[in-house]
């Protein structure tokens, strides 16, 4: 007896240890999936998912709870967003059954010309200051949302965020280390202490912080309409403080712009047509990067392998030389769109992708920073918003307005100073962006609305994402959860008349067999702590009739439905 007791102990011992934590069987599932039937939100911060509930529950469609969370969002996460910044947005509308694509994302001033930055000698455009500004086109994009598919007023939708920013609310953890991060070289900027650091430093987990002048800026606006920022008093404060310091931007270039609804683009992979906009976004390079995934048997190599990761990774450089080289405002430049996102095209690319050896040709790309929120939101109705906003480098410019409470965007940054580029600098073009959001219809009908956030890492994350739910079978919040990889770096000529791949970053998860494997195939593996993105996601279950919801572990975000 004594003997079997020892035996049973023994199974039961090696039972539990053998174990899962998760029902799934997936040791890298934080949660599971949020399923309700008649609305959904997933932001990156708790505060706004609730608001964009209360409006749905207080009778506002999707598209006024997306607006009312994003404003909130410029207030609770000023790290990657804000008035100051772009926006885009995909919106599924199950009135017409059909999806449309907003680009909201601001031009270069009129007056600044690519000779003043070789006249001053730049080599490129400041990441800071004056000179990197571009329109905001943030404020421009919840009216256009608003005005074509919104229910409810918009002092009632703004009215949340109006109140958090003059009552105050607690800092979080991970949005107080990454002001603290931001106040060490934006301090020294007019208007930032006053604003952001009022006790003389930035914010700290769980202390209340307000911004007053974001409260009657947003009022402003909640009262005037977008006329109020882009014509009014807040529209001619931009145009003093920043010609105060020495930059272009202008009362006109503000007046004059307007956000543009566009035709979103697509490819069917394995059955599923999977949504980016057009650029001058990078959206299309996660459609490239399927179209050249497509061509190999990825369910049988299995998720975290060496073949998988490998093949990923060179898909990837393949695509970032093509982003490199062509995608800008396609009012200025020529984007072989259609040519790119073609399987053609695929076919073709996918034959130089060698699976033993890692490559050391490809251009990846220089544009490889910037911070972001990206949320999503679907109402009773069936409406659904995927919707990315952002004020690049984190929190922007470093330039304040004088009493407004927001910073301006840096993304002229990003335009290049190389003559004959597409992307090249010209007053009233948009500068090659990185913020996009994406969207999945099967068969014609709304699916899946997500996105990751977090600069060049955003179209490798829509790719993974797509592969996770497709290929590997994973529901909405494996396919977030599981570890992902990140390609970074450009191919510049280094020492031994070789050339630099650039690193393939990797979070921990991964087996030591495979990074080994990997190093093997030539690739440059190292370890980051961070710029894997931000991933929110919105499931449509058309047989029970009901929306999963997901949020990203690596962020405070938060899936809530009702």
């Amino acid at each position: 007896m004594k003997k079997l007791n020892i035996l049973f102990l023994f199974l039961l011992t090696a039972g539990i240890i053998n174990a899962q934590d998760r029902i799934t069987g997936k040791p890298f599932v934080t949660r599971s999936e949020v399923i309700a039937q008649h609305g959904m939100a997933a932001t990156s911060q708790p505060l706004a998912t609730q608001i964009a509930l209360d409006i749905l529950k207080s009778g506002g469609n999707a598209i006024d709870a997306a607006i009312a969370a994003n404003a909130l969002l410029g207030l609770v996460e000023p790290t990657g967003s804000g008035m100051g910044g772009d926006l885009f947005a995909i919106i599924w509308d199950a009135k017409s059954q059909k999806l449309y694509a907003l680009n909201s994302s601001g031009w270069s001033p009129k007056s600044l010309s690519l000779q003043y930055f070789k006249e001053k000698g730049y080599k490129k455009i400041p990441a800071f200051g004056p000179l990197p500004v571009t329109v905001p086109g943030a404020v421009a994009g919840w009216f256009a949302m608003h005005d074509k598919f919104g229910s409810m007023p918009m002092k009632k939708i703004l009215q949340p965020a109006i109140n958090y920013a003059r009552n105050g609310f607690p800092m979080t953890e991970l949005i107080a280390y990454y002001m603290e991060r931001s106040g060490y070289f934006l301090q020294k900027y007019p208007g930032f202490k006053e604003t952001y650091m009022p006790n003389g430093h930035t914010p700290r987990k769980g202390e209340i912080f307000k911004n007053p002048d974001l409260a009657n800026t947003l009022e402003k606006i909640a009262k005037g309409g977008r006329d109020a920022f882009y014509k009014g008093e807040i529209a001619k404060t931009i145009d003093k403080f920043i010609h105060e310091q020495g930059g272009f931007l202008s009362y006109d270039d503000l007046a004059e712009f307007e956000p543009e609804w566009v035709e979103p683009v697509s490819t069917n992979y394995r059955g599923y047509d999977v949504w980016e906009i057009p650029p001058n976004g990078q959206g299309i390079a996660a459609l490239q990067i399927l179209n050249i995934l497509e061509q190999f048997d990825i369910k049988s190599m299995g998720f975290g392998s060496a073949d998988y990761i490998h093949l990923f990774t060179e898909a990837k450089k393949l695509v970032f030389e093509d982003r490199a080289k062509y995608y800008a405002d396609m009012k200025f430049a020529k984007v072989p769109v259609d040519w790119l996102i073609s399987k053609e095209y695929a076919k073709q690319r996918a034959k130089l992708i060698n699976m033993n050896r890692a490559s050391r040709h490809y251009d990846a790309g220089e544009l490889e920073q910037g911070n972001t929120i990206y949320m999503t939101v679907a109402d009773k109705y069936g409406n659904m918003v995927s919707l990315i906003q952002s004020n690049y480098r984190g929190m922007g410019s470093g330039m304040i307005p004088t009493g407004l409470g927001f910073m301006l965007q840096d993304r002229g940054e990003l335009f290049s100073l190389q003559e004959g580029h597409n992307n090249v600098f010209a007053p009233r073009k948009r500068p090659f962006h990185t913020i996009i959001p994406a969207f999945i219809t099967k068969n014609g009908k709304p699916y899946i609305s997500f996105g990751v956030m977090g600069g060049a890492m955003q179209p490798q994350g829509h790719a993974q994402i797509v592969v996770n739910l497709i290929d590997f079978g994973m529901n909405l919040q494996e396919a977030g959860d599981a570890p992902r990889i990140r390609h970074s770096g450009s191919s510049q000529p280094d020492y031994g008349n070789m050339q630099d791949q650039g690193w393939l970053e990797m979070e921990s998860g991964f087996t030591y067999e495979v990074i080994r494997d990997l190093m093997r195939r030539g690739h440059k593996i190292k370890y980051s702590l961070g710029g894997y993105g931000g991933y929110q996601a919105i499931m449509y279950d058309a047989v029970n009739k009901v929306y999963y919801g997901a949020s990203e572990s690596r962020k405070d975000g938060q899936a809530a439905g009702y």
